[in-house]
């Protein structure tokens, strides 16, 4: 551990002092602004809910029933004259920079307070501070490499995190500097997600950028004759604009960014789900939650996407190919919702995730 004390081991059974550190910039609160907060939100209630005591640190306007500590986005005072330097960064990134280099400090003065800290955020402070606490620190890694996370776990000759990660293709894409992550799987409240009675048409959703590829499930499901339904926060104004916004019509429809009970109804009411990734899908969190829903998914074999679907519950196309993505719609309408949804409280449930998030935090701290 590189010199830090860590807290007394605690007994099997006892309950955890946990410390989740979340997102600076976007709040853990419905709707969404993406996959990371919902987990985030999940995760918090599924380990509080198992008498776990659990302190988020997330931004403003997190939802009050969390027990949110807020980090604000309060930029330091910087002078006009180191404002004219060339090193000057984009003041938004400096804020997320003060926020969590606050937090560090903050959780660094309190040695025994926490049995563990879980970085569940995707800044490289709580990676490169870890030293400075006495508890142990948990980062689950839930994106490919970045060189600000990769800097950090080379700043000290032995770095102290204990690391996670969301997917074998996740930890495989990261063992050049963390050589033995675990995976934990990406959760979703099976409860919450139930199952649907499915429909005539398809559905999308998630976060709308180029990156996950909404075009291509308009594309996908023209070529197939079936209707899209799509769903989701606006990332990209320009792309929504661009791409999007002209090929909306009375059978590819946009119905918003929309809370959790309504987007489960509409995935559950959707003959299928069209996933489109146009990068490497670290897990997808919208595979899991069509499948909780009964809803069979086709999509684009990239990431971790192979990991999740199985024969059971999807077909998978060769990626970027919106002829082939077209002809596997009709198979998987095909497929049993019931298979679906068992495949997901099996291999994706929050319950499966939190009790993995439990054994691997008993293990860090012992």
């Amino acid at each position: 551990m590189s010199g830090t004390r860590r807290p007394p081991s605690q007994p099997p059974t006892a309950p955890l002092r946990i410390a989740l550190i979340a997102s600076a910039r976007h709040p853990i609160a419905e709707p969404f602004a993406g996959g990371l907060e919902a987990h985030t939100w999940t995760l918090s209630t599924a380990l509080r809910a198992r008498g776990h005591e659990v302190a988020v640190f997330a931004g403003p306007g997190s939802d009050p029933a969390l027990g949110v500590v807020e980090m604000p986005l309060r930029a330091p005072r910087i002078s006009e004259g180191a404002r004219r330097d060339k090193s000057m960064v984009a003041v938004l990134w400096l804020e997320e920079h003060h926020a969590y280099l606050q937090l560090m400090l903050d959780l660094s003065r309190e040695p025994g307070r926490y049995d563990v800290v879980h970085n569940n955020s995707l800044h490289y402070l709580p990676v490169a501070m870890a030293p400075a606490l006495s508890a142990p620190v948990v980062t689950t890694l839930h994106t490919p490499p970045t060189p600000w996370i990769e800097s950090a776990i080379q700043a000290a000759p032995h770095c102290p995190v204990h690391f996670s990660a969301v997917s074998d293709h996740t930890a495989a894409a990261w063992r050049h500097v963390v050589p033995a992550a675990t995976v934990v799987r990406n959760g979703i409240d099976t409860r919450r997600w139930h199952p649907g009675s499915g429909g005539e048409e398809l559905v999308w959703s998630g976060r709308i950028v180029p990156e996950k590829g909404t075009h291509l499930a308009i594309e996908a499901a023209k070529l197939s004759g079936r209707g899209l339904r799509i769903a989701g926060p606006v990332g990209d104004s320009e792309y929504f604009e661009a791409c999007i916004r002209p090929q909306l019509n009375r059978t590819i429809t946009y119905t918003g960014h929309l809370h959790q009970p309504d987007l489960c109804e509409l995935v559950g009411s959707s003959a299928a789900a069209v996933v489109t990734p146009c990068w490497d899908e670290p897990y997808g969190l919208v595979v899991a939650e069509a499948l909780a829903c009964g809803t069979p998914v086709c999509g684009f074999a990239r990431g971790a996407l192979p990991e999740i679907i199985t024969q059971d519950c999807g077909r998978l196309a060769t990626p970027g190919d919106c002829a082939e993505l077209a002809k596997v719609v009709e198979p998987t309408i095909g497929l049993s919702r019931a298979d679906a949804r068992r495949h997901a409280e099996a291999f994706c449930s929050m319950d499966v995730m939190t009790r993995s998030y439990e054994r691997f935090y008993r293990s860090v701290s012992a």
